[in-house]
């Protein structure tokens, strides 16, 4: 059975309610992120669903050098931090060095370290010596059972507030595969268990200078993900997936994400185990 993790005024584990991480993928501007922020907020409180705001100030591994990365650190942080003082949510962001993690950790509840980044020792220990939860992406390069060791260098530095997403493995020519095996193999390691159905359907490079991705499957994979029993749920969504400034082609539409979010948990309450 998964630890409890505190975030926020939630507990996420085991036989608690599944919880949403959700955001545009990059901060484009306040206005778009307080607007979505606000509209994924209300879905989630309607659902009864715990929920995370995610965006980034700074996405480090864009294909292109010509690729928008976002505001950067000071200016990121100041949105993010607009966006827990008004809707009062708990918010996750990207950081890709040590002192990216020292400083978002001032603001942010919850640090995540991109799949590409998850053996960068210096960097897990930096996360992890903040106190804050640390959301461990696991690389599309690794087997499941390799992430233990990612799991062991953030507990060995003092913190146990640890989860662990699953987005795909790269399975040659711009395509990511998902084994659902990979569930309940991460969820052995103690900790809580995400899904992340939208960058799970993106096709790395697939646009030449920049990624596409495969939409129509966010919802499928996510059903199934419901089924085989996780945690939560990470989903990057936007009003405008298609003038999205980064990872458009995979993003869920704003609009549809009450329905998507209605049926993953239908699934996720049909999937309990009897007691």
């Amino acid at each position: 059975m998964a630890h409890e993790v505190q975030i926020g005024s939630f507990t996420a584990g085991a036989g608690h309610r599944p919880f949403l991480i959700a955001g545009p993928c990059v901060i484009e501007s306040e206005a778009l992120v307080l607007e979505t922020a606000s509209r994924i907020a209300e879905i989630a409180q309607s659902l009864g669903m715990p929920c995370i705001f995610k965006s980034s100030f700074d996405k480090a591994n864009r294909t292109s050098i010509n690729s928008y990365r976002g505001p950067g650190l000071e200016k990121g942080l100041v949105v993010l931090q607009k966006v827990k003082d008004q809707l009062g949510l708990p918010i996750l962001t990207d950081v890709h060095t040590e002192e990216q993690a020292t400083e978002a950790g001032k603001i942010v509840d919850v640090l995540q370290i991109p799949a590409f980044l998850c053996r960068q020792t210096d960097l897990l220990i930096a996360a992890a010596k903040t106190g804050k939860v640390v959301n461990i992406k696991k690389g599309q390069f690794l087997a499941p059972l390799e992430m233990s060791n990612a799991v062991k260098k953030v507990e060995e530095s003092g913190n146990k507030r640890i989860i662990l997403t699953e987005r795909g493995s790269s399975f040659g020519y711009n395509n990511l595969v998902v084994d659902m095996r990979s569930l309940p193999v991460l969820r052995s390691f103690g900790y809580p268990v995400v899904f992340d159905a939208t960058h799970s359907v993106q096709l790395p490079g697939g646009g030449g200078t920049r990624s596409s991705g495969q939409r129509e499957f966010v919802e499928p994979l996510a059903c199934a993900a419901a089924g085989a029993g996780v945690d939560g749920f990470f989903m990057e969504v936007h009003p405008n997936p298609d003038e999205a400034l980064s990872d458009g082609p995979n993003m869920v539409p704003l609009h549809q994400l009450k329905a998507l979010l209605e049926r993953i948990l239908r699934i996720c309450d049909a999937a309990q185990p009897q007691k």
